[in-house]
Formats: structure tokens, sequence, C-alpha cells
């Protein structure tokens, strides 16, 4: 059963994404936060699985909600909602520590499917939404110094950043590169490791911010 903590200060939106994962029969709803501050005190008391957090509440908001869950409960997964699809609070979740992005308009079947992702320790953003948002929202047009986390990587490495940065899948990767789908995954792994990061949507900010790669390419 996983575990569902929803934090929003809409109680009809509380209870609109109750009823939605309720009633699949490997999703609970333990626990529900009015704000930011009531969203980091369940989790620390509750420990759920995944915490849905919608960015905007009155009060400690959802991106230092967000920071404070995944610095402080490493094993609580957060999915950030927004009422905006370009939203710059959107990466600034992800940088907190966020496992996906999803817009708060999505149908059930993307909610519940997000919800699922996330806790398989994925990230629940789109591929290429995820690159529309970090293209929007980081600057990366003037180079900067390379990190010395970047410096320690391969070359092919740091081909397979660049890629997870354009939006490509690991199958994608490995049709790209011409290597099997698991060889790809120990590079994403290790990759992961050295740059100091746990999914794909902190990779992405990592290489933007790096200026590895640029908005619009």
């Amino acid at each position: 059963m996983i575990r569902v903590l929803l934090a929003d200060d809409h109680a009809l939106v509380r209870m609109g994404f109750r009823l939605m994962l309720n009633a699949q029969p490997d999703l609970s709803v333990v626990g529900e936060a009015a704000d930011g501050a009531q969203a980091v005190e369940l989790s620390r008391r509750l420990r759920p699985d995944v915490v849905l957090m919608d960015l905007h509440m009155p009060g400690l908001d959802g991106v230092r909600a967000t920071e404070l869950i995944t610095a402080e409960l490493p094993g609580v997964r957060v999915l950030a909602l927004s009422t905006f699809d370009l939203d710059e609070n959107v990466v600034a979740a992800l940088r907190a520590g966020a496992d996906g992005f999803l817009p708060k308009d999505i149908s059930a079947e993307e909610l519940i499917e997000g919800v699922r992702v996330v806790h398989c320790g994925e990230s629940a953003v789109a591929p290429r939404l995820l690159t529309r948002l970090i293209g929007t929202f980081v600057r990366a047009s003037r180079p900067k110094a390379v990190p010395a986390e970047l410096a320690g990587l391969t070359s092919r490495e740091r081909e397979i950043l660049v890629l997870i940065a354009r939006g490509r899948s690991n199958p994608e990767i490995a049709v790209d590169l011409s290597v099997s789908p698991s060889t790809v995954k120990n590079h994403v792994t290790s990759l992961f490791a050295k740059i100091g990061v746990r999914d794909r949507a902190q990779a992405v900010i990592v290489a933007y911010e790096a200026a590895l790669v640029h908005p619009g390419e």
C-alpha cells in the first residue's frame, strides 16, 4: 500500500484528490495538511511514502516545505503540484528535492500514475515538459566554470547527461548510443552518484546550470 499525504490549502481540492486516490487498491491517503508547516509536521509524524505538495500555500509555501521534508526524511517522496504549467516555483521545488511535477488540472489517471511512478523512485515529470520548464527558468546563457563533480565524469557519462537534459529516456539513449538499456542504466547510476543527484529532474538542472545544454537546443 502506498501511503499518501495531501498538502493543499483548499479543502475541496484535498477532498477530490482523496476520493481519487482512496478508490485505488494500492493507494491510501493517511493525512491532510492545509499549509506547508502542517505538511512538514505530518510528514515527520506519519512518514508517508509520497506527499502531494501544492506549491502555492499561505505561510510556509510548498517549495520550502519540500526542502525541509526531503532534507530530513529521505524516504519520503514529494510530488509537486501547481496550477500553472510554466511556474518558476516548479524549478525551485525540483531544486529543493521534489521528485516530480504535475499540473493540478491533470486527469485522475495521470495523478494516480504520477504517485505510483514517484513511489518507484522515478521522476513524474514528462521528459519534454521537464526540458521546457528548465529551459524557461534556468539561466544558462553564459558558460560557467565546470563544477568539480562534472570534471570527474567520463566522456560517456557526460554524453548521457546531455541526452537526459534533452529529454531522452533510457531506452532512447540506448538507441542513440547503440548500447544496451542495462548499460545505460549502469552509466546513469554512476553519473547520478558522481554529481550528487537522486533523479532525472535534478540531473537536468545540473546540466543546464553548468551550460552543458542551452534553452531551445
